[in-house]
């Protein structure tokens, strides 16, 4: 057997070697293009989520029935006095005892339960069954804020509706729709509308408050606020595919905490820019990273 000459074998290793280098450019150039390109955007995934339709009234606060306490009897002297403005009643608790003109004492009890709106009893005056009231009780502890709502949400509008009713000094009080008004304030154009609720504190009668009425239920995809972009041609969202930005047209709905419900035009997984801008076009390479890797 003949052995090459080492110049042959020398030739012929290079030129193995070259053919190697040709075979794995294309590889590599296929490499690169998917290789992620252009600036660094922060993504999210889409996500389904619910959003509750509200309708919000602001409105001033009423006893739905007040109750007055007096004496039967008229000439009657205040002697003592068991209860106060903000008290809570018992039906039957003695609220005062007042002195009869013929010795002895008559006990002045509450006629229903509730709290005590308001108290003129003063020990040493008189009170007789026409004169001032003694007290008046917010029958039941039975409140209504009596709000203002827009005639276009008038219609959304049902009795038993879940209401979230805001007072500056008392806090949420959960309450429902009792009752809506059957006509519209012509000047103003908006409708009224009864929201009843208990409660065992004093709300102050005529005291301004907010209703928010939930008048139903819708879910959906849902991105947050800074991902939508508004524009002559309509409201759009932008997505990631292949790294590469696209520009979907998308229909919204209803909001809540700083999140807009998509109601058409995104799917449940789209990788979404988190915050949208003009700086990017259709087209435009960019390096996605999700929103929980940029937050670290």
């Amino acid at each position: 057997m003949r052995s090459l000459p080492a110049r042959s074998l020398s030739q012929t290793f290079i030129a193995l070697a070259g053919l190697a280098l040709l075979s794995a450019q294309p590889l590599r150039a296929a490499d690169d293009d998917a290789a992620p390109k252009g600036p660094a955007v922060t993504v999210l995934k889409a996500a389904k989520s619910c959003f509750s339709d509200i309708v919000e009234a602001t409105g001033n606060i009423i006893a739905r029935e007040e109750t007055s306490v007096r004496p039967e009897r008229p000439g009657l002297k205040v002697t003592e006095v068991l209860a106060e403005a903000g008290d809570t009643t018992t039906a039957g608790q003695v609220m005062a005892r007042l002195a009869l003109p013929e010795g002895g004492t008559l006990q002045v009890t509450a006629p229903v339960a509730g709290v005590i709106a308001t108290s003129t009893a003063q020990i040493g005056n008189f009170a007789s069954a026409k004169g001032e009231a003694l007290f008046t009780i917010v029958a039941r502890s039975e409140y209504d804020l009596v709000g203002l709502v827009a005639t276009n949400d008038v219609r959304k509008l049902a009795v038993n509706q879940p209401v979230t009713v805001r007072i500056p000094g008392a806090g949420d009080i959960d309450a429902k729709v009792r009752r809506i008004g059957p006509t519209v304030e012509a000047n103003i154009q908006q409708g009224f509308v009864y929201i009843g609720m208990t409660s065992q504190k004093r709300l102050l009668i005529n005291a301004s408050g907010r209703a928010l009425i939930k008048t139903g239920q819708s879910c959906n995809v849902a991105v947050p606020l800074t991902a939508v972009q508004y524009s002559s041609a309509g409201t759009v969202v932008q997505v990631i595919r292949r790294n590469r930005v696209e520009t979907k047209r998308v229909e919204i709905g209803l909001m809540s905490g700083g999140n807009i419900e998509v109601r058409d035009g995104l799917n449940e997984g789209d990788i979404v820019v988190a915050r949208a801008g003009a700086l990017l076009r259709e087209g435009d390479p960019v390096r996605p990273v999700m929103a929980a890797e940029a937050a670290k």
